[in-house]
């Protein structure tokens, strides 16, 4: 079943108001004899009323032509002059203003010399009045076009807005995932390595050397408690329901040396400049990264001894591991430890270098600004 919009109700309701009143008027002015134009003219008007929607700049021209003629040359003079005022409005209203200006001056100025040039049918105050009515109907439908046009934009920016969030919560679960995965490939890599090497290593000693034996279950032993400990305070803080005192992370530059001995290397270590006072990011982000690069060391570079270089200088933690390992070829982005390590210093707007040394053996060079941590 078809369904009629609300400017077709008003169409059908206005021209059947009209085409009745002209009737009416032939009734009441039964001396006049009507003419085929009284009948033709008022039903190409209502015609072009009825297409106003579908054809704005159609109905526009055929219903002022209508009018202009048919006030000199029908003999009813009905109310048709109604009609131009609604297809003037619904062509301001649909954005033809251009057009409706120019048919509403036009439909004037035929209508002003009509009435110099022969009989008059309305005096200069009701000319000047449909004048006024003329520029209203195209004054409100060009009002409410720019209401319809504002309240669209309104609605555009509201949904932009809306999207930009989905976006940008999008973007920071990605994010979020990210880092959740750096952390706890931070915490569990570099102990699991150094539980395996230690196995490794027991296995190997058990029956020769029951004394190194010992020595790496011991290793495994206090390795896997500070893994569990650790994974326990990444946890806690990843889903933010850690509210007790807060201490200084498992991975801190505060306990750089407890860090070190975890490593299972031989590491001669050298700080310079204080590592107090640090903000967090930095002292969690060079503690991670100390502690990956030595557990490369332990796995990849065949060597048991590194060097540590950490030092606080001009607004900067420098860090640089060193080794004189063998190693394994070296591939720029290889790697999950590497572009992890890349990614934090990256993220505090610093860089991080990582390759084979001319002279033998693998560094890492990170350099992390103070201020660019949030």
């Amino acid at each position: 079943m078809r369904r009629f919009t609300t400017g077709t109700v008003v169409s059908l309701a206005v021209v059947g108001v009209v085409l009745a009143a002209v009737v009416v008027t032939g009734v009441l002015r039964a001396e006049r004899q009507p003419n085929v134009l009284d009948v033709l003219l008022p039903l190409v008007a209502a015609a072009g009323v009825l297409l106003r929607e579908r054809y704005p700049v159609v109905a526009l021209v055929v219903v002022s032509a209508a009018v202009v003629a048919y006030y000199p040359f029908a003999r009813l003079d009905g109310p048709l002059i109604l009609l131009p005022f609604i297809v003037l409005y619904t062509a301001a209203d649909r954005g033809h203003l251009i057009a409706a200006i120019a048919t509403g001056a036009a439909s004037l100025l035929a209508m002003g010399l009509g009435e110099a040039g022969g009989v008059r049918h309305v005096d200069d105050s009701t000319f000047v009045m449909i004048a006024g009515w003329v520029a209203a109907a195209i004054a409100a439908g060009g009002v409410t076009r720019n209401r319809r046009a504002f309240l669209q934009e309104a609605e555009r920016r509201v949904r932009d807005a809306e999207h930009g969030k989905e976006e940008e919560a999008r973007r920071r679960a990605g994010e979020e995932r990210l880092r959740i995965a750096r952390e706890l490939h931070d915490v569990l890599g570099h102990n699991i390595s150094m539980i395996n090497v230690q196995a490794s290593a027991a296995l190997h000693g058990l029956k020769k050397r029951p004394e190194d034996a010992e020595s790496a279950l011991r290793t495994i032993k206090d390795t896997s408690k500070e893994t569990l400990r650790e994974l326990r305070t990444t946890l806690g803080v990843l889903r933010q329901v850690d509210e007790g005192a807060p201490t200084a992370p498992a991975g801190s530059l505060a306990r750089l040396e407890a860090l070190v001995e975890t490593s299972g290397l031989t590491v001669r270590t050298q700080v310079s400049g204080p590592l107090d006072g640090v903000p967090v990011e930095v002292d969690l982000a060079a503690a991670r990264i100390i502690r990956e690069a030595l557990t490369n060391v332990s796995r990849h570079s065949g060597s048991k001894e590194a060097r540590l270089t950490v030092s606080n200088t001009s607004g900067n933690i420098m860090i640089r591991v060193e080794d004189d390992g063998p190693g394994v070829a070296f591939t720029e982005g290889s790697g999950f430890g590497v572009q992890g390590m890349r990614e934090r210093a990256t993220a505090l707007g610093g860089n991080l270098d990582a390759g084979p040394r001319p002279e033998g053996g693998f560094r890492v060079v990170a350099a992390l600004p103070l201020n660019g941590a949030s």
